[in-house]
C-alpha cells in the first residue's frame, strides 16, 4: 500500500536519502568534509563573496531557519567565518576560509565526475531531474488541492 502513488513524497525522500548516503560515500574518498546537504549553500556563499543567513536563504530558495541549522556545523568543520555587520551588529557576515575555498574545489572536481554518473543513470531510467523539475512547476501552476477539486 505505501508504495501506491499516494506515497510520491515518501518515494522522492527514500530517492533523497539514497542520493545523500552514496553522494557521502564518494565525498569521504575524495576527502570532502563538506556536509553533502550543505553544498549548495557553499557554492552560493562563494558566488556573493559574504553573505547573511537571510541573504543565503534567499539565494537558495530555503527558510532563515534551515540556513542557520547548517552554518554552525559548517563553522565548526572550519570551513565558514562570520564577522559582525558594520551597519547592524546583531546581524553576521559569512564567507569561506580558505579552507573552505580548497573544499569547494575539491567539491567541483566531484561534481565533474558525479555528473558523469548521473548522465549514465540517466541513460538508464530517464532524465530524473527534469522530470523531477517539471512536476515541482506543473504543482506550483496547479496544486494538488485543485487537482482534487478543493478551492485555492
Amino acid at each position: 500500500m505505501i508504495d501506491d502513488a499516494v506515497f510520491l513524497g515518501r518515494a522522492v525522500e527514500r530517492l533523497s536519502i539514497l542520493i545523500g548516503e552514496q553522494s557521502q560515500t564518494v565525498f569521504d574518498a575524495m576527502g570532502i568534509v563538506i556536509p553533502v546537504r550543505s553544498c549548495s549553500l557553499m557554492t552560493v556563499l562563494a558566488t556573493l563573496g559574504t553573505a547573511s543567513a537571510s541573504d543565503l536563504a534567499r539565494e537558495l530558495g530555503h527558510s532563515h531557519q534551515l540556513v542557520m541549522q547548517k552554518i554552525p556545523k559548517l563553522s565548526r568543520l572550519g570551513l565558514i567565518e562570520h564577522h559582525s555587520d558594520d551597519d547592524d551588529a546583531r546581524r553576521k557576515i559569512y564567507r569561506l576560509t580558505d579552507e573552505g575555498t580548497r573544499q569547494l574545489k575539491k567539491f567541483e572536481q566531484c561534481t565533474l565526475l558525479i555528473g558523469e554518473a548521473y548522465a549514465g543513470l540517466f541513460a538508464e531510467v530517464g532524465d530524473v531531474r527534469q522530470f523531477v523539475d517539471r512536476t515541482v512547476s506543473a504543482l506550483n501552476e496547479r496544486p494538488l488541492g485543485k487537482r482534487i477539486g478543493f478551492p485555492s
